[in-house]
């Protein structure tokens, strides 16, 4: 309990932070969302109107949802630069709270980023991909969107787990080659004769709020977030952050 007390200080200090950043933050992670909504509705859009797998759709959300975990500021963006994750980390071990506390901290930011990046992303998706609506419904819909998000949080662990063990440098490169091997699953599940797009939606269709899929992803995302911040937390002893 007193973790997450400190984790919820931790947020609320951000919070009362510059309002003209925060601002900025704010609009920069809208206008991405936007963008990465946009691009993967009209995909989606296309694939339900020929009903022919794609290759491009299944790719973009593998590598794209995870990214929803994220808040995208210009402190954010200069990882490679200026190494902002490691002075962020460094700072952030300077306070009198543990690094559970720390590690808590960043879970949860993630959780408020998917769940408001969530609302946008889909959102829009579900918006632009009118042959879409007209092959599942809202709550059918919905399903799907926490099926993805419990994907998004299983990668996420990963993430973190980069992010804070890894300078900015060696993590551009290392989430690059999990972009590279997202495409090479899209690949072969493609090459298979499935489609994850349409197994997805299927199965949201098919089952609703009982469907094994989405509660499957929810829960090995979780699973997947605690195993990597033990792992993270038992390697941060031995991390120099100067």
């Amino acid at each position: 309990m007193q973790t997450l007390k400190d984790s919820w200080f931790m947020i609320r200090g951000d919070l009362r932070d510059d309002k003209i950043r925060l601002m900025f933050t704010a609009l920069f992670t809208i206008v991405v969302m936007s963008y990465l909504g946009g691009l993967v509705g009209l995909l989606v859009n296309e694939s339900a109107e020929t009903h022919q797998r794609s290759v491009l759709a299944d790719y973009l959300l593998l590598a794209m949802i995870p990214f929803l975990g994220y808040a995208y500021s210009r402190r954010a963006m200069k990882y490679w630069s200026a190494d902002s994750y490691t002075k962020m980390l460094a700072y952030l071990r300077s306070l009198p709270v543990p690094v559970n506390a720390v590690m808590c901290k960043r879970k949860l930011q993630s959780i408020i980023c998917f769940a408001l990046n969530g609302v946008l992303f889909f959102g829009l998706v579900y918006a632009l991909a009118g042959h879409l609506r007209a092959f599942i419904s809202p709550l059918g819909y919905i399903v799907f969107s926490f099926t993805w998000i419990g994907y998004g949080l299983a990668v996420t662990g990963l993430f973190i787990f980069i992010e804070f063990l890894y300078s900015g440098k060696a993590y551009f490169w290392l989430l690059l080659l999990i972009m590279l091997g997202s495409f090479g699953v899209a690949m072969l599940v493609n090459f298979t004769g499935g489609n994850l797009l349409f197994y997805s939606l299927a199965c949201s269709k098919e089952w609703g709020l009982l469907s094994p899929l989405m509660w499957g992803t929810l829960l090995t995302g979780t699973v997947s977030m605690q195993l990597f911040s033990r792992w993270t937390i038992h390697r941060l002893k031995s991390r120099d952050l100067v």
